[in-house]
């Protein structure tokens, strides 16, 4: 390891401490001798570190310590660079502008002799994908999905019939050419997985039910993982209540039955 990483590692280690740390400890996580990081704290002191603590006894670190700008190796870069551009495939325009903020907060991290790593143009995404949607609120959706947001959305079938349909988002799916969201129907009392393109129009109803959220998607990963003709035979199986949503007090309880 590099000095200079093994210095910003360094500082990692001592911010993340929930309490004073020892050398020889700091030289066991870094694996180099104890000598070393003494040598190391003192350079890091010298650089006016707010690192407390001597030689012999233990260091810690005073709260509040901003890190430098951010280091990446030559790897990490490109990481970022072919993560960032297949954001591109997914057709979320929300996501794609995120994207852009994260290239540039990175671009004035980097070293100035480094910033056309992230675009000059040896790592090459194809830019075809999932098509935008044209109805469907992306942005809106993903809010919901994290902060588990009850979703009202018209929804248009294969043969064209549209239904209104209450739902309780717990995933969006980015697959190469399409885009969906997975969630709990009220209308199907079931998991499905809504295809963002037919969804014609869709509202946060700003009812919750994070109360429940881990529960249900534990309940859709399970289901996820499942050979088809298990899945078949445990949806058979399966109670007409297997989830009942009580509206009080603005807020909607999903409770799986027993």
């Amino acid at each position: 390891m590099r000095r200079a990483d093994r210095l910003f590692e360094l500082i990692q280690i001592l911010r993340r401490a929930r309490a004073s740390i020892t050398a020889a400890q700091l030289a066991e996580k870094l694996e180099v001798t104890p000598r070393t990081v003494y040598r190391d704290i003192a350079t890091l002191m010298a650089m006016r570190v707010p690192i407390e603590g001597a030689a012999g006894v233990c260091y810690i670190m005073r709260p509040g310590y901003d890190l430098p700008p951010l280091m990446f190796d030559h790897e990490e870069v490109e990481a970022i660079v072919v993560g960032l551009e297949l954001l591109r495939r997914t057709g979320d325009k929300g996501l794609e502008a995120a994207a852009r903020r994260v290239n540039a907060k990175i671009a004035d991290a980097l070293p100035s002799a480094r910033e056309t790593e992230l675009d000059d143009g040896r790592f090459v995404v194809s830019r075809f994908g999932a098509p935008e949607p044209e109805t469907a609120d992306m942005s809106m959706l993903r809010h919901a999905v994290r902060n588990d947001h009850v979703v009202s959305l018209e929804y248009q079938d294969e043969q064209g019939n549209q239904t209104t349909r209450t739902v309780l988002p717990l995933a969006v799916i980015y697959y190469t050419e399409l885009t969906v969201l997975a969630a709990w129907c009220e209308l199907s009392r079931d998991f499905r997985h809504f295809r963002a393109y037919r969804i014609m129009s869709c509202a946060d109803t700003g009812i919750l039910f994070s109360d429940r959220a881990a529960n249900l998607r534990q309940s859709w990963h399970e289901q996820l993982r499942m050979p088809p003709r298990q899945l078949a035979e445990t949806k058979n199986k399966r109670p007409t209540n297997h989830t009942t949503i009580c509206q009080n007090q603005h807020q909607w309880r999903v409770r799986p039955a027993i």
